[in-house]
């Protein structure tokens, strides 16, 4: 499993990382590249920003229950979701996200690479 750090070192893969609030924290450039958004338009935004609606509710039950019961499916593996770029469209994309508390917090960070 993959730390926080060593998912923030990546510089080829575009990486995101959230608080346990879903709120985004970090992107770096290759995420930037990949999905058209920087920095400073998608922080402290929701993460939902990123995520087609449809999957808004499902999304955010998935998160809370993971926040409450510390248990989850969807960790340390890959993942084929999608993602929405800056310009609105859906970007079919491998996603590999992990999860580290640190103190009484969750952060979560991803690697998300358009397939």
């Amino acid at each position: 499993m993959k730390t926080i750090n060593e998912i923030k070192s990546q510089t080829q893969l575009p990486v995101i990382i959230t608080d346990q609030q879903g709120f985004i924290t970090y992107i770096n450039a290759a995420f930037k590249t990949a999905y058209g958004w920087s920095y400073e338009e998608l922080f402290g935004l929701p993460l939902e920003v990123i995520i087609p609606q449809n999957l808004h509710d499902s999304h955010r039950l998935s998160f809370s229950r993971f926040v409450m019961t510390e248990k989850a499916k969807i960790l340390n593996h890959p993942l084929l979701l999608k993602t929405v770029t800056k310009d609105g469209v859906e970007v079919e994309s491998v996603h590999f996200i992990t999860a580290e508390k640190q103190g009484e917090n969750w952060f979560f960070a991803a690697t998300i690479s358009p397939s």
